[in-house]
């Protein structure tokens, strides 16, 4: 590979146009995961399914262990029909954590157990000519939505009769456009452009004919909008799991929509400090854009890994996304700069051969955050034990 490589952006952008074609709301994931696999079988790379849909591949390396792993999400937000109405509009309750406001005037598809329906998502209130300032004081709420859809539908019977039944899945459209800009709007960036970068950065491994050092597993989960993620996902010896999500671009954050970025700590915590310096020593290397960012009101697939009890090197990838979980966008910039180093690392070597091990016996290779004596010079100064010791031997 050149020390510069150059993901395939044509491809980049086509997988993800195909995939946002796709609707995928947390439990209404099998199509999505059917297109990935393809992708997979296209380049070669072997997978397997679990139960419910995750997918599993693996890079074979030059050793087997210590295992990584690389997780993106294919589910996104959505809704689910929660009321069939006297009206005949419909009651939504969200798939996923996100606000009305950004479910509000959407065009939507309705999947019954028969076949779709199209239709609107309304506030309460949808006329101003009905309803003057009155549209503008309605609560910012599910309960202040509804969907109308765009069939005789004026009663609840009506709703039974066109087969509507509460738990029947709504995805909401894309509406992507690609600017000669290079940026990207669309609806569910989250998390298939992050998709789409990873395809990229395997397409880039396989053309180059380049083996991994170690045993990598791409893995693509369904669940990660609803908490659960990865947390079933590992069953091989990962020491390194690295998550790729979206970066929210917004006051007080530091990401941007040209770079990709490490985030150091999100809602569950700070991640690795040794894998996420790793990840910022190799975008420097090689001379890809990064910035560091936390992130406050935020979950991923590497948290669920950590929670479901692997004990493992967590870090996270994301991409720069302005106006996450509404009408987001991004820039080929961050998608490519993620690409660039997602298939950095992924030609890494591990961050420590000792995590080959699962437990170890002696502190010799144990890590250093930094060294003793760096991190113990301090403006804090405690009294020197000898003291302390002497005079509780004293008083008793």
């Amino acid at each position: 590979m050149p020390r510069h490589p150059e993901p395939d952006l044509d491809y980049l952008k086509r997988v993800l146009l195909e995939m946002l074609a796709i609707p995928s709301p947390t439990g209404f994931t099998d199509t999505i995961v059917r297109y990935v696999a393809e992708r997979l079988d296209e380049l070669g790379v072997p997978f397997e399914l679990t139960r419910r849909g995750n997918i599993r591949a693996t890079l074979k390396g030059r050793q087997s262990s210590p295992d990584r792993a690389v997780s993106a999400h294919l589910d996104t937000i959505g809704a689910i029909v929660r009321e069939l109405k006297d009206n005949g509009r419909l009651g939504l309750a969200p798939v996923g954590c996100w606000s009305s406001r950004f479910a509000e005037g959407s065009r939507v598809s309705l999947f019954t157990d028969d076949g779709v329906l199209r239709g609107s998502v309304l506030p309460l209130l949808a006329s101003g000519h009905a309803f003057n300032t009155q549209v503008d004081a309605l609560p910012v709420s599910w309960d202040h939505v509804e969907l109308r859809v765009d069939a005789y539908c004026s009663t609840r019977a009506d709703c039974e009769a066109l087969g509507i039944s509460v738990g029947d899945f709504v995805a909401f459209d894309p509406l992507p456009e690609f600017t000669e800009s290079g940026h990207i709007s669309a609806r569910h960036l989250d998390d298939k452009a992050g998709v789409a970068a990873l395809l990229a950065a395997l397409k880039m491994l396989v053309d180059s004919g380049q083996e991994p050092l170690i045993d990598c597993h791409p893995i693509f989960t369904i669940t990660e909008e609803v908490g659960s993620g990865a947390a079933a996902t590992l069953p091989w010896d990962v020491s390194e799991f690295v998550g790729v999500d979206i970066a929210p671009v917004a006051a007080g954050q530091q990401s941007s929509e040209h770079t990709v970025t490490v985030a150091l700590q999100d809602s569950g915590g700070p991640y690795d400090y040794h894998l996420s310096r790793h990840l910022l020593k190799l975008a420097a290397q090689h001379e890809i854009p990064v910035r560091r960012d936390l992130f406050r009101y935020y979950h991923s697939d590497a948290q669920s890994a950590v929670t479901a009890g692997h004990d493992i090197r967590t870090a996270l990838l994301a991409f720069g996304c302005d106006a996450t979980h509404g009408y987001e966008r991004t820039h080929i910039d961050s998608l490519a700069a993620l690409a660039r180093l997602l298939a950095r690392y992924l030609l890494s070597p591990p961050v420590f051969a000792s995590d080959a091990q699962a437990t170890q016996d002696s502190l010799e290779s144990f890590s250093h955050q930094l060294e003793h004596d760096a991190q113990m010079e301090s403006e804090t100064r405690v009294p020197p034990v000898e003291s302390v010791v002497g005079q509780r031997d004293q008083e008793t």
